[in-house]
């Protein structure tokens, strides 16, 4: 017990004695942090600082009233060497513009575990963050714009995060980087409700397993999210939209769950390439160009209760044999032109996403014009009955008749504004 009622009584003289310092506006705010010791809090007041801070101790800075902190165009902004430092509250911008140095608006080094980064607006930054080996990371409802005057292959990414454990990336805006969020080699992270725009890729992410992405928005990029080379993942109420490639890529992913995303008006919906053993449910994908684009060896996923609605390809499939969606509940699909006899809401006859009326609109775009006259509904059934008029395929055997998902139409008319 004595041991217990030292230790307590070693923390509140901690506490008693933490320090608070106020940076006032023509002052250092690095000559502040070097006076400060371990557990103050330094605050600065509002005002536009020129200053490349180094914090090498656990503290809080805090700004008043969103002082400004420029780099003036060289290194990095604000360098952090120590665990448990808190940033809130600054606008934070003007980095260095070397790739090779990863100028940062915030560059947290290996090491500095606990790192709370919340409601700063960095801006005009060549990287906002860069976040090397540093694990329990909290990045929260930060503002982050690059360096846009910048071609897109100059400029540094919203968020790089490398070799990191247990981050939280939540409710952070990015836009006008090269990538929004640039993930590689970190485990066990959540990433939610970010919105990312006017990117390459909303997000950047490989060789990382045992994540969560959920209720992130990505739109307006070429690529929405990009997950590639990574198991165990968790993708679910995803919002990926008008991306001029894909709105969600999974390459080369296995044992993960990817449930009640919308992918609505993309190049490709999702594009799929060497995904096996998934889970993929209760999806809407919408008015893409291709809904998914499949091949490369995708096979053994569970595909059950997504709609497939009014894209112009449904499914673009690449395989030397069938692969059966739908197993057991099925999926809705917009062009599917068989009947409910028995009225039970499932089709009575499989939906075959490449038959040859398929790969005649692929190669002949313009017979598109005809896809509901009677003559090509006739050669889609006559098909069906003579095999070598068939190509590989992906078979629902249980085809819904009605949508699973009520306000679909909200997202056609979105993209008709």
């Amino acid at each position: 017990m004595s041991a217990w009622l030292a230790l307590v009584a070693l923390l509140w003289i901690d506490a008693a004695i933490a320090g608070e310092w106020v940076v006032h506006s023509g002052e250092s705010i690095q000559t502040v942090v070097q006076a400060a010791v371990a557990g103050d809090t330094v605050k600065v007041e509002h005002g536009y600082y020129v200053d490349h801070l180094i914090i090498d101790k656990p503290l809080q800075l805090q700004g008043i009233n969103r002082p400004t902190l420029s780099g003036d165009n060289q290194g990095d902004v604000i360098r952090i060497k120590s665990p448990s430092v808190v940033i809130e509250g600054f606008i934070i911008r003007d980095s260095g513009p070397d790739l090779t140095a990863q100028n940062a608006g915030i560059y947290v080094e290996p090491g500095s575990h606990h790192v709370v980064i919340r409601n700063n607006d960095l801006v005009y930054n060549l990287f906002g963050m860069w976040l090397e080996k540093a694990n329990d990371l909290e990045i929260i409802n930060n503002l982050i714009t690059g360096k846009r005057d910048f071609a897109s292959p100059q400029r540094g990414n919203g968020i790089q995060l490398y070799n990191c454990y247990r981050a939280q990336v939540i409710n952070n805006r990015i836009s006008f980087s090269r990538d929004g969020i640039y993930v590689d080699v970190s485990f066990n992270a959540i990433f939610r409700g970010n919105k990312m725009h006017n990117l390459r890729y909303g997000t950047h992410y490989m060789n990382s397993h045992d994540n969560i992405w959920e209720d992130n928005e990505t739109y307006n990029n070429r690529g929405g999210l990009a997950l590639m080379e990574v198991r165990r993942q968790i993708v679910r109420n995803n919002r990926a939209w008008n991306n001029s490639d894909h709105g969600i890529m999974l390459r080369t992913i296995q044992d993960s769950v990817v449930e009640n995303n919308v992918v609505a008006g993309n190049s490709k919906g999702f594009f799929i390439y060497d995904a096996e053993y998934n889970v993929l449910k209760g999806n809407l994908v919408i008015g893409n160009r291709i809904g998914v684009h499949l091949w490369a060896g995708s096979i053994h996923n569970e595909v059950e209760d997504n709609d497939f609605i009014q894209n112009k390809d449904q499914i673009r499939y690449v395989a030397s044999r069938n692969e059966e969606w739908g197993q057991h509940r099925g999926n809705y699909w917009s062009n599917y032109i068989g009947w409910d006899a028995d009225g039970n809401g499932v089709g009575d006859i499989p939906y075959q996403a490449n038959d040859v009326v398929d790969r005649l609109t692929w190669k002949y775009p313009l017979a598109k014009l005809l896809l509901h006259s009677p003559a090509v509904q006739s050669l889609r059934l006559i098909a069906r009955q003579f095999p070598l008029l068939r190509s590989p395929s992906v078979i629902d055997n249980h085809p819904r008749m009605r949508p699973f998902h009520p306000d679909w139409s909200d997202w056609l008319e979105q993209q008709r504004h």
